[in-house]
Order: C-alpha cells, then structure tokens, then sequence
C-alpha cells in the first residue's frame, strides 16, 4: 500500500468514465484514454465498472487504478460501490484502490459502511479510498481505518446542498483535523486549480470532466453558442 500510495504523491489521476449511454462507454474506448493520460503524465487512473477496469488493467498494467462501481438503487442515495460485493467484483477486475461512498446517508440492503470497510480490510486486503462530502463524514472513515480520504461528494449530497466544487474550505479542514492521504476531487477545471489543492495541502488531485468529459464539455458549448 505505501508504495502505491507513495507514486501518486503530488501527482494527477485522471478519472477516465463516461455517461452509460455514450458512444464513449466502452471497455476499449476508456482504456485508450486511460492510456493517452498516463502518456501525458497521469500517475493513476479512476475508473467505473469491473469491464473498464479490467480493460485498463490490461492495458496499463503498472499504472495505480482507482476503481469503482456506480449502482443505483430506488430507496439509497449510495451509488459509489454501495456494497461489498461491488467491491469485491472491482478489486477482482484488477484495482489496486476501491473507491466508495463514505457520507452519512444509509446504505441500500442494510450494510453499513464500517461492515464494508472491515470486510475489505480483512477478505480483499485492498486500500480505500473514502468518497466524502464533509468534515463529520471523513473523520469517521479516518477512524475506521480508510487509508484515502477525497472530497469527491462535497456539493453532491444533500447535506452539502448549493455548494459548488473544488471544496477548498472541506480540503483545509480535512488536512488541518485528519491528516493521512488527502485527494481533492470534483470540479477541478484548470491546471491552475489543480496547483491550488496542491498548495492547500492535498496529496495528489483527480480530474475528470475537465479532460475526459467529452459529452458534458461539448454539450456546454452547444447551449452556449445557441444562447447567442
């Protein structure tokens, strides 16, 4: 694990997804992303579903992978890997950290989180990376043992309602009262941004959208320009 963590340090992860109804949704299409990040630089890769991770995996066999696995289920806010078995399929596919929903909201079939997190601990011997959106929320997975704590969440839940990412306020908190492995994610738009989670204190930033968010990016100038 230290090594792992060790060569993401200071770095940038690219989060390589795509809306399930895409063109871009696809094992090969996302791997090929995956692979022109890390020709450019990226240290490790967040990914969605055990088929893209595998396919990444394949392809960059060596690169950290973040992987996770999006479900959504009708009476749970949950959807970042909700349960153990979605972890267990995504470590199994070849992910070298887990990433799951880590906020304060119930979880769908009744498992908590500290069940999830032991039953990782213990049967996967996988690293986790806590998906958080406040300071309560990442305090309780440092407690629990999680070894990464993100602000991925932060303006995505209820309770962080009308706030707008990068969370830089939840950032300097979480260095300031958690420590450990500290990613900043969401709504990191510009090299720029990217620096100033460096300098707030975060260990290594995750980038999504602003580079492979091809579907949202377009879709933004088109309702740009038609505005005009």
């Amino acid at each position: 694990m230290a090594i792992a963590l060790s060569s993401l340090e200071a770095g940038l992860i690219v989060s390589c997804q795509a809306p399930s109804d895409s063109p871009l949704h696809d094992p090969s299409i996302i791997a090929a992303m995956a692979q022109v990040a890390v020709n450019q630089g990226a240290v490790g890769i967040r990914v969605d579903t055990p088929a893209h991770v595998q396919a990444v995996r394949q392809r960059l066999p060596h690169t950290p992978i973040i992987g996770l696995w999006k479900q959504v289920y009708p009476h749970s806010e949950v959807y970042i890997t909700p349960q153990f078995h979605h972890a267990a399929a995504i470590a199994a596919a070849g992910a070298d950290i887990i990433a799951l929903d880590a906020t304060e909201r119930p979880r769908p079939q009744g498992e908590t989180l500290a069940e999830i997190v032991q039953r990782v601990q213990s049967e996967l011997g996988t690293p986790i990376m806590a998906d958080i959106d406040r300071l309560d929320a990442a305090k309780t997975a440092a407690k629990l043992g999680i070894e990464i704590l993100g602000t991925t969440l932060y303006g995505y839940t209820a309770a962080t309602k009308g706030q707008t990412p990068p969370a830089w306020d939840l950032l300097k908190d979480i260095v300031a009262t958690c420590g450990g492995f500290i990613i900043c994610e969401g709504g990191i738009a510009s090299p720029e941004m990217a620096q100033q989670a460096l300098k707030i204190g975060a260990n290594a930033v995750v980038v999504g959208t602003a580079i492979t968010g091809m579907d949202i990016l377009v879709g933004r100038y088109h309702r740009a320009i038609s505005r005009q």
